[in-house]
């Protein structure tokens, strides 16, 4: 039987699958080689660009013009800036690559090789047609041993195709632009700088919504286990055709939580493997949380989460940078996260160890079934009273703290019984939080005190998101941070209308 790939390069004998070679722009990449250009193919962690590499090789193989030699060089990351033992390491692996694949190329004496550069030419000098190199990994060298490997690289580039490779693929994460490379004499080198005769920088895109229907149908012809019509929607919805995420969420849907391939699959049980995802930190969202740590990111992401594009200069370079990691995309003119999973797992793993600490209960704040949610804000005023310094100061996204901390209190309590939705962007000072418990929809909008107008555009605003979310709970939580004030004129609560309550903490 197969099953949804969520770990490694796609097989197709084992794997529902889109076909690797077509999610790249294969003519793009024929008419590239053709003219003997070197080229950057990029994209986000775990989108099946391994994949698409094996399948570009296999395919060029195939078609007998080129010899095309794939290599993976992440082995050399752990010696950064030894570039001797990075060397042996990658070279040990491309000669293995060449023995096992292309043994009509192998020689013995290439054993003896101690430069990159220099066993590619012997390889090119002696192979009876063009070379294609694909480099899979590249920038998880580090330092000079990067540095080193493009440098080589650049200084063969006018001997192709006859003494060198016609063409060479770099693969990675990031476009090679991004590169930020810190020598051992701490001297920072951009990639474009230590590469310039790159030609061109290739993307490999997300699922679309047929291309889910495609893989989710490949199931049911397997199995005979059908998923309902809204399914598909619904998982574009949530993951925006990420596809780990898409995988994922029909592996969990359908080897583990509804095993029996007589029952449908529902929108009720992609929810359930969502939180399941979320809650169990898998693999990919615990490396998409370990990048929340770093600077660059940080920076993007807090102007993103509290809304304000002033909060702390963001650099070109920086968005660019995130971008390529796949955490954040352009919408609509402005700056957001990737996905709706992605908006959830970044407060929750920013506040993870917050929400362990907190001592909130559900039982508190259910009555007869219900959530009071006056009494849990009022809780929170009291909480925030009583502990913000404390928090906020060891908080890394400081900025944020506010709507983090107080999203974090929220998700401790409505864990296992209630749904948190959220919504925010760069430029819209403000985060928008839709609250769903026992079929009652809860809007809060949160809102940092700022500038002479703040309390009505809060109040526009939050009559607008309860008039899209069609509820008649709204909530506006204001959070002044100025030193100047105590706490007794900063805790309030006020009513706007039969609609709407405004709480100040």
């Amino acid at each position: 039987m197969k099953f949804f790939n969520t770990a490694g390069p796609i097989r197709v004998e084992e794997h529902y699958n889109l076909s690797p070679l077509a999610r790249i722009n294969i003519d793009e990449i024929l008419l590239l080689i053709k003219q003997k250009k070197y080229f950057v193919l990029h994209a986000p962690r775990q989108t099946g660009k391994t994949s698409s590499l094996f399948a570009l090789r296999d395919f060029l193989n195939n078609q007998g013009e080129y010899y095309c030699i794939y290599s993976n060089f992440e082995d050399g990351q752990a010696y950064r800036n030894d570039i001797e033992k990075s060397s042996e390491v990658i070279i040990d692996r491309l000669l293995n690559e060449i023995r096992f694949n292309h043994s009509a190329l192998y020689k013995k004496e290439y054993e003896k090789m101690k430069s990159i550069g220099s066993l590619l030419e012997e390889i090119c000098v002696n192979a009876d047609k063009p070379v294609v190199f694909i480099i899979d990994e590249i920038d998880s060298l580090i330092g000079d041993s990067l540095i080193s490997v493009l440098r080589q690289i650049r200084s063969r580039y006018t001997n192709r195709p006859e003494f060198f490779p016609q063409s060479i693929i770099l693969c990675g994460v990031r476009d090679i632009r991004d590169y930020r490379i810190t020598t051992s004499k701490n001297e920072i080198i951009t990639g474009g700088s230590a590469f310039n005769i790159k030609a061109k920088s290739v993307t490999l895109g997300n699922f679309t919504i047929d291309d889910i229907k495609n893989l989710y149908e490949q199931h049911t012809k397997e199995t005979g286990q059908k998923f309902n019509q809204d399914i598909y929607d619904y998982v574009w919805e949530l993951t925006e055709g990420q596809p780990w995420l898409v995988n994922a969420l029909a592996y969990s849907a359908c080897f583990e939580i509804e095993k029996d391939s007589n029952k449908t699959i529902t929108k009720e049980i992609i929810t359930l493997a969502k939180e399941q995802m979320i809650i169990d930190r898998v693999t990919h969202l615990d490396q998409l949380s370990d990048k929340l740590k770093e600077e660059r990111v940080r920076r993007v992401i807090e102007a993103i989460l509290t809304g304000d594009e002033t909060s702390e200069k963001i650099l070109t370079d920086d968005i660019d940078y995130v971008i390529d990691l796949g955490l954040i995309k352009k919408r609509e003119g402005t700056l957001d996260i990737s996905n709706q999973i992605y908006r959830e797992v970044i407060p929750r793993a920013l506040t993870y160890a917050q929400q362990l600490l907190l001592t909130q209960e559900q039982k508190w704040y259910v009555e007869n079934g219900k959530l009071n949610m006056e009494k849990m804000i009022k809780s929170f005023q009291e909480f925030w009273r009583e502990n913000s310094e404390i928090w906020v100061e060891k908080f890394d996204y400081k900025e944020a703290a506010p709507q983090l901390i107080l999203q974090a209190f929220l998700q401790r309590i409505l864990n296992g019984g209630g749904r948190i939705h959220r919504e925010y962007g760069l430029g819209k000072k403000r985060t928008d939080l839709l609250i769903e418990f026992n079929n009652e929809k809860f809007v809060i909008e949160i809102k940092i005190k700022r500038g002479p107008k703040y309390k009505e555009e809060g109040i526009k605003q939050t009559l607008e998101y309860l008039d899209k979310c069609d509820s008649d709970k709204g909530y506006l939580i204001i959070f002044d941070v100025s030193k100047n004030k105590n706490w007794n004129e900063k805790i309030y609560s006020e009513k706007f209308n039969n609609k709407l309550t405004i709480y100040g903490m």
